[in-house]
């Protein structure tokens, strides 16, 4: 069974809660007309920094190259940073299993600084919060007030469906147009899932999303701490995204103000591909930069996309 198919197939048995919402005009109008303008553009959010950890935010359209499955692609769409681009969806997936109990409100308070820190570059938030059962909603930025006071009222009980939650994430994200970030924190490896990983792996290569997790293990045993943050690493690399392990909870705050810098310093860029075959093959994308500081500048972006399929007749 192909990748495409195997995604398509998967059933997510979850508890699930989907507020309604409308895009404020005035936040649709940020969008570049440039990634709009064409559906069969490959839309890449791309992230560069130095060896220092430091991001780079002055690189323009020349200083890119893109190759897919080896050969060179031309640019057709630029932007750089949160106001020039696509709108951004950024999603938030919360553990509240029971080992959070003591950590749980300052999870939730650095939860809600987050999200406030973003001020109105987010066109929305998707907020998953997941224990024994995977709980989903939508907020627009009118309804923040709303998902803080969700996010304050959560309590910590049960086991850990952190499968269940990416895979319900995604599902919703891939309705989305515009650019993608999910942020997720965890404590503990997944103990409730119908979703496998090798699953949610084929989806999140599938997807669009650029995927952040943090993975607050310390408390986990030697085996189960190594096992976990080797699949929470993996989940970011697909995506382009970073995985993040505090040594404590008290981490979390510097953790997300380094991700709402690199959410702000993201560049998109797009391309028509040379390959018109609608296969529904997996393509590999490779980004790079071509000034001549290069070989000290780090690119971070998703390892490809899947074509388009041509239905069957």
């Amino acid at each position: 069974m192909s990748s495409r198919a195997l995604i398509a197939g998967v059933t997510i048995a979850v508890a699930t809660a989907v507020a309604s919402f409308a895009v404020p005009a005035r936040l649709q109008s940020q969008q570049s007309s440039n990634f709009s303008a064409r559906v069969d553009l490959v839309s890449i959010a791309v992230t560069v920094a130095d060896k220092r950890h430091r991001l780079i935010t002055d690189l323009s359209p020349r200083d890119f190259a893109i190759y897919e499955d080896g050969k060179p692609q031309t640019l057709n769409a630029f932007a750089a940073g949160e106001r020039s681009g696509p709108q951004l969806h950024v999603g938030v997936l919360l553990d509240v299993s029971g080992s959070q109990g003591l950590d749980l409100p300052f999870t939730q308070a650095a939860s809600i600084t987050f999200l406030k820190s973003l001020g109105d570059a987010a066109v929305d938030v998707t907020f998953v919060d997941f224990a024994t059962d995977v709980r989903s909603g939508r907020y627009p930025q009118i309804d923040f007030p709303r998902l803080f006071q969700r996010i304050r009222g959560l309590k910590a009980d049960g086991e850990t469906a952190l499968y269940d939650a990416v895979g319900l994430y995604l599902s919703a994200a891939g309705e989305q147009d515009g650019r993608k970030v999910m942020v997720l924190y965890t404590d503990g490896a997944d103990t409730r899932s119908r979703l496998r990983l090798n699953e949610l792996m084929d989806w999140l290569k599938a997807s669009d999303s650029t995927v952040y997790t943090i993975g607050a293990l310390e408390n986990q045993p030697d085996l189960v701490r190594l096992e976990q943050r080797k699949i929470l690493e993996q989940m970011a690399q697909a995506t382009g995204g970073m995985a993040f392990f505090p040594s404590k909870v008290g981490d979390l705050d510097r953790i997300y103000e380094q991700i709402v810098g690199e959410v702000r310093a993201q560049y998109t860029i797009g391309y028509l591909s040379t390959n018109e075959k609608a296969d529904g093959a997996w393509r590999k994308v490779e980004i790079k930069i071509t000034r001549p500081d290069a070989r000290s500048l780090r690119v971070r972006a998703r390892e490809g996309y899947y074509a388009a399929l041509k239905p069957s007749s």
